[in-house]
């Protein structure tokens, strides 16, 4: 039933690069906002400069900014988000790990220079993220997401809390930074790490480490690996605490938008960790874990951690009973986001409380990336009879594979799907489904 982790990261091929899911991450972040029944929090579509490269001015880009480099709320919170659209084009915004009006559906499009408040919810702990890259495809400039976290109702043991959130950039040779959607010939490709390149990040030898990987790149499916760490411990996927397994050799894959938090014990050794990404063509340094100058915080490592506080999905899912269907990641019924309509017929319906197991058929010539908005979905083995001991909400099929997913229907509503290839030119695509 435990997912069979992968090789090394320096000899990732493509295809093993779409097999496992673990983690590795870093960068502090002070936690935002206080505990409380309701918060009011701002949120800004707006362009600001990035240095991407040595030598050239700073590229141009657009960003979901929320006052500080992270959002931060206790689990429970009720929120009023205002977003104020500074960018020009229309926006949508979209989150993963926070209950929310479905983009396109109970949100309408927010026009250039206007103001909306959307109500929302973080029912769930868990690291996530909310962006507006729905309709930006062949934007002016790429969007930059916001990372999110959920904290715990329960304490969780750790000395350290880090977010490492990677990105993907395409720069001209002029310097000018594209967006996904578009051509990518000839163009310079960047990964960074919280908006830097390359950065070091000291860590006190034998903390315990909680690390937040998020991939905020644009279509890239990604592997990291932190060099000469094997206990690399995941806790928790996309949002929801998983029965901690170790990630081999410390290599961890992400689709775009997938989060995986890992904890790690920082060795008292004096050499630096370095951090590798592999994006299924070439490694490349990504980032290094320094020893802080600090003396060690404890003589030994601790013990193995605790689960993560269950998030109350269920242990069990009912597959005798389960509603199936395929759903083909291609094909006419697909729409680009500004082409969309909820006039059009949805993908599946079901009744709450019912178990639903969809077949992802992808029949394209290449790895195709799903996201599911609403529901978080257990992975199930090829032969159908369990499944890997994790939730997801986002899954990358591989070309002319079928993957087969299982989720309980929670709550009444009309949700969005995401299906786009991992090419940088391939469109966003999106379809409905019903839960009633």
């Amino acid at each position: 039933m435990f997912c069979r982790m992968r090789p090394p990261v320096e000899r990732i091929s493509r295809r093993v690069l779409l097999g496992g899911f673990a983690a590795a991450c870093t960068a502090s972040f002070p936690r935002l906002l206080p505990a409380a029944e309701r918060m009011s929090v701002a949120l800004e579509g707006r362009a600001e400069s990035l240095p991407l490269s040595p030598g050239r001015a700073p590229a141009a880009v657009w960003r979901l900014a929320g006052g500080a480099p992270v959002l931060r709320l206790p689990r429970g919170s009720s929120l009023d988000l205002t977003l104020a659209n500074g960018l020009s084009i229309p926006t949508a915004l979209s989150g993963r790990g926070l209950a929310m009006p479905m983009p396109l559906l109970g949100q309408q499009p927010l026009a250039p220079g206007s103001r909306a408040t959307i109500t929302a919810a973080g029912s769930r702990a868990g690291t996530g993220l909310l962006d507006l890259r729905l309709l930006a495809d062949g934007a002016a400039a790429p969007v930059r997401p916001l990372p999110l976290i959920v904290d715990e109702a329960a304490a969780v043991t750790i000395d350290r809390d880090e977010v490492f959130l990677v990105e993907d950039f395409r720069l001209k040779p002029d310097g000018t930074a594209i967006a996904p959607g578009t051509d990518a010939k000839e163009s310079e490709l960047l990964y960074t790490v919280n908006g830097q390149i390359q950065p070091e990040i000291a860590l006190r030898a034998q903390a315990r480490v909680r690390l937040r990987l998020i991939n905020g790149c644009h279509r890239a499916v990604i592997a990291i690996k932190i060099a000469d760490l094997e206990t690399v411990r995941v806790m928790a996927i996309d949002s929801q605490p998983a029965e901690p397994f170790l990630a081999r050799n410390g290599a961890v894959v992400l689709p775009p938008g997938g989060r995986t938090d890992v904890v790690i014990d920082m060795p008292a050794a004096k050499a630096p960790l370095q951090m590798l990404l592999h994006d299924g063509t070439t490694a490349r340094p990504l980032a290094r874990l320094t020893p802080s100058n600090e003396p060690p915080l404890r003589a030994a490592p601790l013990p193995p951690p605790a689960p993560l506080p269950a998030n109350g999905l269920p242990d069990k899912l009912d597959l005798r009973t389960a509603i199936r269907a395929e759903l083909p990641l291609d094909g006419a019924d697909w729409r680009l986001p500004a082409q969309f309509s909820a006039a059009s017929p949805p993908a599946f319906q079901a009744k709450a409380g019912r178990v639903v197991v969809l077949a992802l058929a992808n029949k394209s010539a290449g790895t195709t990336v799903v996201h599911l908005h609403g529901q978080p979905f257990r992975l199930l083995d090829r032969l159908d009879d369990g499944w890997k001991p994790y939730w997801l909400d986002t899954l990358a099929v591989e070309a002319g594979q079928t993957q087969r997913i299982a989720f309980l229907t929670e709550q009444p509503g009309r949700f969005l799907m995401e299906s786009m290839a991992a090419n940088w030119a391939a469109p966003r695509l999106v379809r409905w489904y019903e839960i009633r």
